[in-house]
């Protein structure tokens, strides 16, 4: 009983803290609440984040004010045709040791090693070297001979993608893909907004951002996340969506012709978690299934592979998503 005061006590607290994370951001950044919300989201859920945007719409200007209102150590990798595996994850170079005139290995830490990466244009560099980012994304470990290097916690990669410029381009597989806990769309800003960034961009303004949570913190706020419970019909409601994207598993005749692969399990584990992750940013102890619906998009449009057929009538992931909300109805309590 202690324990859910307590836990009620620090969702509240996680709330209030991200308000002012938002508050603190938004010094900087005009607009881009949802994205900011859905960053957020990732970042307190333990997951990672996939931005695609068209260029000038601040997408490395935002991560690293997030890190800076979170206090934590921000890199960021450029992706491009030449970059090696080395260039992110480190590399071992011999020295020679002046003691004793022995020449040894030493393993020099690349920049994967830090609490928030930014890899930009990830799309543009080789599958090798997209590869990786695979280990460290998921095990939270760079391993370099028979040598195995922990990385930070939290430890948090967002890539950005350009979706206007393909050629020279390399797509990510559909199993770096999945690696991601979110997909987030970056629109332009609205009219009001746009007149804002340039009064801001062009002026002498230079707004300090404060720090709210260090890193001792995040990784207690996503502990606390984890903890929080979620009744069976919310779960059977998440699954009931994910089963439904698969063709061999759906009775919708859409699904069969518009997919070729639907979410595999990690799906239902995102939208759960990521439920559980908006309820208690509202400051609410336990989620429901406006919480499913909120999170979503983000979770299945880069999980769900369309067929030709979609593709050759305009159909989209999110109109898949859409129809899906429609269709499914929630489990009752």
């Amino acid at each position: 009983m202690t324990e859910n005061m307590n836990d009620v006590a620090a969702v509240k607290e996680l709330s209030a803290s991200a308000a002012k994370i938002k508050a603190e951001i938004a010094k900087v950044i005009v607009g881009q609440e949802r994205v900011i919300d859905e960053m957020m989201i990732a970042l307190l859920s333990g997951g990672h984040v996939l931005l695609i945007g068209v260029p000038g719409l601040a997408k490395t200007l935002m991560i690293s004010t997030l890190a800076q209102a979170l206090d934590l150590k921000f890199n960021r990798i450029q992706f491009t045709p030449d970059l090696m595996p080395s260039d992110i994850t480190g590399t071992e170079i011999l020295e020679q040791d002046r003691s004793t005139g022995n020449r040894v290995f030493r393993f020099v830490s690349g920049p994967v090693f830090c609490n928030i990466l930014l890899a930009d244009e990830i799309n543009r560099t080789p599958p090798k070297t997209q590869a990786a980012l695979l280990q460290a994304m998921q095990e939270h470990e760079v391993s370099s001979g028979d040598k195995t290097f922990k990385l930070d916690e939290p430890f948090f990669v967002l890539s950005t993608q350009n979706p206007i410029e393909q050629e020279g381009t390399y797509p990510l597989p559909e199993a770096q893909l999945d690696r991601f806990m979110l997909n987030i769309y970056i629109d332009y800003p609205t009219e009001t907004e746009e007149l804002e960034i340039v009064r801001y961009t062009t002026g002498s303004r230079a707004p300090k951002v404060e720090n709210v949570l260090d890193a001792a913190k995040i990784v207690e706020l996503q502990n606390l996340v984890r903890r929080i419970p979620a009744a069976d019909f919310v779960i059977q409601y998440a699954i009931n969506l994910v089963r439904n994207t698969r063709p061999e598993t759906t009775s919708l005749d859409y699904v069969k012709k518009w997919v070729r692969w639907g979410a595999g399990p990690r799906a239902g584990q995102f939208l759960t978690l990521g439920a559980k992750t908006v309820a208690a940013l509202d400051g609410r102890v336990t989620p429901g299934i406006d919480d499913i619906r909120r999170i979503i998009y983000p979770v299945l449009r880069h999980r769900i592979i369309t067929s030709f057929t979609a593709d050759a009538e305009g159909i989209t992931t999110d109109d898949i998503i859409k129809k899906l909300l429609e269709d499914i109805a929630p489990p009752k309590k």
